[in-house]
């Protein structure tokens, strides 16, 4: 279903792995991740699954953040959190106030407090997200000009699940004429894939090579555990729990396109580390 070769780019890293504790709290705030999303469709609609999702934003955030602080250090995630969050919330003010690059949308309030017309968490989805986005690409290509656009389309992939649910929900709502599918501008999906490419584009450049002195690669099967959950919760979830089934299908291959290649060679990395 891709392209893409079964091999981790060589980049800078810190000089030693995180100690257990930090790993253990990387495998609890992913941990929490999951039984937050797995409350996600049990809870009623209302307030308290709209503080749920939020809940979940900013626990996934954490993880993400831990993580690329843990193995990949401070510089990395300054960047990370500027590419992401800043460049996240700064483009999602141009668009609420200008329609570029995604299309007229507003936010409803359903998402907790707000700045320029959005919600505060939206900056936060960002990062979650684009972090695992850009460790499962470097681990299924070793190429930079395939890497970047391949995780920017591991990033926008993710939007055929987020946007048809979260307008489901009532968190934003679309006000653009033009071409459409679900219900959302394919406008939106190609200003997701600029955004997401440039972003892409910066984290690459911020990890660089690999540096004297640094032997140690990233384990990056937290992130990749996290990326493959969020495509098989999500269609789970679209299918049998949200009653979206174009959205489940359209996901299913869309994402897939990266998390069948990715299940495949964490599956076979899982094996290797059984064997004797």
């Amino acid at each position: 279903m891709s392209p893409v070769v079964r091999s981790q780019a060589p980049e800078r890293a810190r000089t030693t792995a995180p100690g257990p504790a930090v790993r253990r709290v990387i495998v609890a705030l992913a941990v929490l991740v999951v039984l937050l999303q797995i409350a996600y469709p049990l809870v009623p609609q209302g307030s308290a699954r709209d503080d749920l999702t939020v809940a979940t934003v900013v626990v996934f955030f954490a993880a993400s953040v831990t993580h690329a602080v843990a193995w990949r250090g401070a510089r990395f995630t300054a960047v990370l959190l500027a590419a992401t969050a800043g460049g996240g919330f700064a483009v999602e003010v141009l668009g609420v106030a200008t329609g570029l690059p995604f299309g007229a949308y507003v936010y409803a309030d359903s998402l907790g407090p707000m700045a320029a017309g959005v919600p505060l968490i939206i900056p936060l989805a960002w990062t979650m997200m684009a972090y695992p986005a850009y460790v499962v690409t470097r681990r299924l290509t070793a190429s930079r000009w395939v890497g970047i656009p391949l995780a920017g389309w591991a990033l926008t992939s993710w939007d055929l699940y987020l946007d048809p649910q979260m307008v489901d929900a009532g968190h934003w709502s679309w006000d653009s004429a033009g071409p459409a599918i679900l219900g959302i501008p394919l406008s939106n999906f190609a200003g997701w894939f600029l955004v997401a490419t440039l972003m892409m584009a910066v984290l690459h450049a911020a990890a660089g090579g690999p540096s004297a002195g640094q032997d140690t690669r990233p384990d990056d099967t937290v992130p990749a555990l996290l990326y493959l959950w969020v495509y098989a919760s999500s269609l789970l979830a679209h299918a049998v729990f949200f009653g979206l089934p174009g959205s489940a299908a359209l996901g299913a291959v869309g994402m897939g396109v990266i998390a069948v290649p990715l299940a495949v060679a964490v599956a076979g990395d899982l094996r290797g580390r059984d064997r004797p």
